[in-house]
């Protein structure tokens, strides 16, 4: 089994993809002055929950956050309780 992630700038959202099968994302809406991203949405398909796809996909998106230099605004519940549960990210919470 292989495990791809993915930043999809056009359709803004981070994506996993298990067996080149998209099996879940995480949705945002961006801006620029002041950067931060809202995560907005965080699905995973119901052939793949369980596996901790969801997990992977926020952690990919925060570090990619991160790195770019934006805040982020948890408006989803997975992503607030994924901070929640892994404080080193809470710095990012705008």
């Amino acid at each position: 089994m292989t495990t791809r992630l993915e930043h999809n700038v056009a359709d803004t959202r981070f994506e996993i993809y298990i067996d080149d099968t998209l099996a879940g994302y995480a949705d945002y809406a961006e801006r620029e002055d002041p950067k931060v991203r809202d995560f907005h949405h965080t699905m995973t398909f119901p052939e793949f929950r369980g596996r901790g796809v969801a997990a992977q996909v926020v952690e990919y998106a925060l570090d990619d956050s991160r790195k770019s230099g934006f805040s982020v605004i948890p408006t989803c519940w997975y992503v607030e309780k994924y901070i929640a549960e892994h404080r080193e990210y809470a710095d990012l919470v705008s």
